[in-house]
């Protein structure tokens, strides 16, 4: 049986300029699904992002009823626990009814969004074939830079590595090792439903 978990967790005030601030969002995917390149990832996306995404699908898929994102009030507090709360839950929520849909979920802009930190214009050059790279190439670069803790390069370089422990995947840098541990997400994907 087939199965994605997504979660919007860890919102986080961070600053554009001395006068400018938004919440980004954590999003954790953990997914046995062959339609993801990664089964496990997390990327930190803004609003401005899911509004971004929900317009592109949208234009692609046009027949379909897209849920709806939590609204843009102009009474929005970002340092009201309450506001905040509520909006990563309609985030979340938009997400689990969007990979629910199989025509959605073969759109690649969908996947460079969960999948990478490319920004909008980036993921629409890729998707268009006007960068280097293909949408299966940025999502592995994304995952291979943020492979692992610095605590296990630091036992790496000093040989404490077991050589029977891990040693086809620390010399391939494929193997078992959990790509959502490796950018700072937490690993249990039941752990966070404040």
């Amino acid at each position: 049986q087939e199965f994605v978990t997504v979660l919007v967790r860890d919102p986080r005030i961070q600053k554009e300029d001395s006068w400018h601030s938004y919440i980004d969002y954590e999003i954790f995917i953990h997914t046995n699904s062959i339609c993801f390149t990664r089964k496990t990832s997390c990327v930190r996306r803004r609003y401005r992002e899911f509004l971004w995404l929900r317009q592109r699908l949208q234009s692609n898929a046009v027949l379909i009823q897209l849920p709806e994102l939590p609204s843009r009030t102009p009474f929005f507090n970002m340092n009201n626990p309450n506001h905040v709360d509520h909006r990563r839950q309609g985030l979340q929520e938009f997400l689990e009814k969007i990979l629910q849909d199989a025509l959605l979920l073969s759109d690649s802009r969908l996947h460079l969004f969960l999948q990478t930190q490319l920004s909008p214009e980036d993921m629409e050059a890729c998707v268009s074939g006007q960068t280097k790279y293909s949408v299966a190439d940025a999502i592995h670069s994304f995952a291979s830079l943020n492979r692992r803790f610095p605590i296990e390069d630091e036992e790496r370089k000093k040989g404490k590595n077991d050589a029977d422990s891990d040693s086809e995947s620390s010399s391939s840098g494929l193997g078992p090792s959990d790509d959502s541990i490796s950018c700072g997400c937490k690993a249990s994907p039941a752990s966070e439903e404040s």
